[in-house]
């Protein structure tokens, strides 16, 4: 199960010579790793890099014909002690996760790795989520790669460049002895495109060739002296390796342009949106040939100092375009210009932002200004300046007509969820017994932060949210509150929080929404699923977990049970005594449930079978208009209409077509005592004879009922 199926796209990594790869980005860094020979594959799920796990889930075929081993890993810090293999033996291997939360995750196994060096090629890919777009912290992955001496690939997005990349990643890693890191952002993964293919390497050794015996080697022990060692290594062999590496298989490219006297420092991601500016401005055409000399850095760490002298010894002016902050390449070029006493001014934040995503229309304005502050030799500034307002015209007067127009749309929890019962049981029970602290955690239920539940305190990291409340909870006037996702659980808090609460006697409560899969960033199985990724059961629960670590209050209640929810959580948080009260609540996240029930009813129509589907509706004439099942539920599926009643100005209730018959809006009416207006109705389709007499009959009545009514006198 996951967000998306590539049981048809995973067939074009059979490709071989001759044949030409036709698809997205992340399909192509797939066919890029088969390509390279590499024999393990890791990582842990996340965007905009979640598909890549997805992909070799599918692949597996192709992976056992090759003797390629793939793990779905329980964290990012498992996904990157898998690279230990390579530090030993000359077998490649991969691992990729979302950056930058799931590097911090896994800093520990990494640097570890990095200081011990590698002999087989070991390459991260990772997903470099910044923008307005992100769901996480605002940060980069530059400042990791610097820190723990990690070569940062940064490639154009292009399919042959990030294929390209791919493989001589693994080649540079082997050359330097180091870990190879790979940043993509969204629109790379996603980029579409082809590229001549090669054919697929089976790995030296893999279960197919196993090692035959185990290397020792106490220089690769990351404890003094050898660590001692490892650093001078780094510096004295490996950065040299890696420059010289670069630079004769010439990874960083240059693009000369017909404008002299100024020229583009760039990150290889931005390169797309530089090209689109530039062709906006007039200054390159549709194939991406630029008037304005280019040096596109696909390398961004190391930096190779030859190349950037070479490239602006010649020119009064160079704009940096690096998305992000802190501005670390601008500081370092200006370090390596002062240093080879040029002279060439460097432009950077200073027309560009220092934060934010650098989307088309921040760089045109940034380059614009640039050469405008610049003049280069037959550069039309005026004419540029009237191409780029044109250009920015729609979207200005966008600006100006939507100012304050359109109510803001917070992401929130999808129709049907089961996690939003237990958040309306829990903003029903406060009335009752008062408010307290919740501590959130990382994953869908992040949503219930945001209106109608404003529940939660903290969101610290995924899986951390009890660890989180430790602080709190002693020094509250109640107990506290936490709340943590099955994907959470299994990530950090099985460890992290309960066995750390029950160990130090810790007195709250947690509740772990149970819905089956890591169901925010794409509905993947974990260890509490009902099945794993080969097809067969887990054989773990969430409630065996804890049991284990000794914890006694424990409860499973569904999710939709919303009159049971509110009784446990009312006996949790008032029942004497101390320590740490589970609540599992479970209940299947409902877009992985509407995925997998609409292909089961699709196969039960084609079979002539019978197929039940439940909605919900509200009575009209009944509806008051208090709207309490809104504010309560905020279902999306909810939504407000017109009264019948001409004596009622309010609007009433509405449940719309995409009710997918969970019944939650109901049950928080019926809970909170409120409302009487919602029933509910099955679509029958495939219904037998005497249902469809029967349908017909009551037809009939109804017609003769509201035709009497009709007729009678007033």
């Amino acid at each position: 199960m996951a967000e998306r199926s590539f049981a048809k796209e995973v067939e074009s990594l059979r490709l071989g010579d001759g044949d030409v790869f036709r698809g997205e980005g992340i399909l192509a860094v797939s066919k890029g790793l088969l390509q390279s020979g590499v024999a393990y594959v890791g990582g842990y799920q996340g965007a905009p890099i979640s598909h890549l796990m997805d992909v070799f889930a599918d692949a597996r075929p192709i992976l056992d014909e090759l003797g390629v081993h793939f793990e779905a890993c329980g964290s990012e810090a498992a996904a990157a002690a898998m690279l230990a293999a390579s530090i030993n033996y000359p077998i490649r291997g991969a691992v990729t996760w979302k950056s930058t939360v799931g590097t911090n995750v896994a800093s520990d196994a990494l640097s570890n790795v990095s200081s011990a060096g590698v002999k087989g090629g070991a390459l991260i890919v990772i997903g470099e989520d910044y923008g307005e777009g992100a769901s996480i912290m605002q940060e980069r992955s530059h400042a990791f790669a610097m820190k723990s001496q990690m070569w940062l690939l940064d490639p154009r997005p292009q399919l042959p460049k990030i294929v390209e990349m791919v493989e001589k990643g693994f080649e540079l890693s082997e050359a330097s002895s180091t870990p190879v890191m790979l940043e993509l952002r969204i629109r790379a993964c996603h980029v579409y495109g082809e590229f001549a293919a090669r054919d697929n390497v089976a790995p030296e050794f893999s279960a197919r060739n196993p090692l035959g015996d185990h290397a020792w080697d106490y220089d690769r022990i990351v404890l003094p002296p050898s660590t001692y060692a490892q650093e001078q290594d780094k510096i004295n062999r490996r950065l040299p390796a890696a420059i010289e590496f670069v630079k004769r298989h010439g990874l960083n490219e240059t693009f000369d342009g017909d404008m002299g006297g100024v020229g583009i420092v760039l990150q290889g991601g931005m390169y797309n949106a530089v090209i689109r500016a530039l062709q906006t401005l007039g200054l390159a055409d549709a194939f991406g040939r630029s008037q304005v000399p280019l040096y596109v850095m696909n390398v961004t760490y190391p930096l190779i100092e030859d190349e950037l002298v070479a490239f602006c010894a010649s020119k009064r002016a160079v704009c940096m375009i690096e998305e992000g902050q802190p501005d670390y390449l601008e500081q370092a070029l200006n370090a390596i210009l002062k240093r080879h006493d040029i002279a060439t001014r460097v432009v950077g934040k200073e027309v560009l932002p220092m934060a934010g995503e650098y989307t088309g229309a921040v760089v045109l304005k940034g380059l614009l200004e640039f050469l405008q502050g610049t003049l280069p030799e037959g550069f039309d500034a005026v004419g540029a300046g009237r191409l780029a307002e044109e250009r920015l015209a729609p979207q200005t007067r966008a600006g100006e007509l939507l100012t304050g127009a359109i109510p803001p749309r917070p992401p929130g929890l999808c129709v049907g969820c089961p996690e939003r019962p237990i958040f309306s049981a829990m903003k029903l029970l406060q009335k009752e017994i008062g408010e307290t602290h919740i501590s959130s955690d990382i994953g869908c239920n992040t949503f219930a932060t945001l209106p109608p539940f404003n529940m939660g305190n903290t969101v610290v990291g995924y899986g951390l949210s009890l660890a989180a409340s430790t602080g709190v909870a002693p020094n509250f006037g109640k107990r506290v509150v936490t709340v943590m996702g099955d994907g959470g659980f299994w990530h950090n808090g099985l460890a992290t929080g309960v066995a750390s609460a029950n160990f130090n006697r810790d007195d709250g409560v947690l509740l772990v929404v149970d819905n089956g899969y890591s169901a925010a960033t794409g509905g993947q199985y974990i260890p509490s699923s009902a099945r794993n990724l080969m097809g067969g059961p887990t054989g773990m629960t969430i409630e065996s977990a804890v049991r284990g670590l000794g914890v006694e209050w424990l409860k499973t209640v569904h999710s939709y049970d919303m009159g049971r929810m509110i009784r446990t959580l009312r006996s949790a948080l008032t029942a004497p005594g101390k320590g740490l009260r589970v609540i599992v609540a479970r209940g299947e996240c409902q877009l992985n449930r509407q995925r997998r029930v609409r292909r089961e009813d699709a196969q039960r129509l084609k079979e002539g079978k019978r197929v039940e589907t439940p909605r919900f509706g509200i009575d009209p004439d009944v509806c008051t208009g208090d709207h309490s099942c809104i504010r309560l539920s905020g279902c999306p599926s909810l939504t407000v209409a017109d009264s019948p009643d001409p004596l009622r100005t309010d609007p009433i209730a509405k449940v719309d077509n995409s009710c997918v018959g969970c019944g939650v809006c109901g049950e928080v009416a019926h809970a909170a005592a409120l409302c009487p207006s919602f029933y509910r109705l099955t679509l029958v389709r495939n219904a037998n004879a005497i249902e469809h007499w029967w349908n017909r009959f009551r037809g009939r009545i109804v017609t003769w009922l509201r035709g009497h009514g009709r007729e009678r006198p007033s």
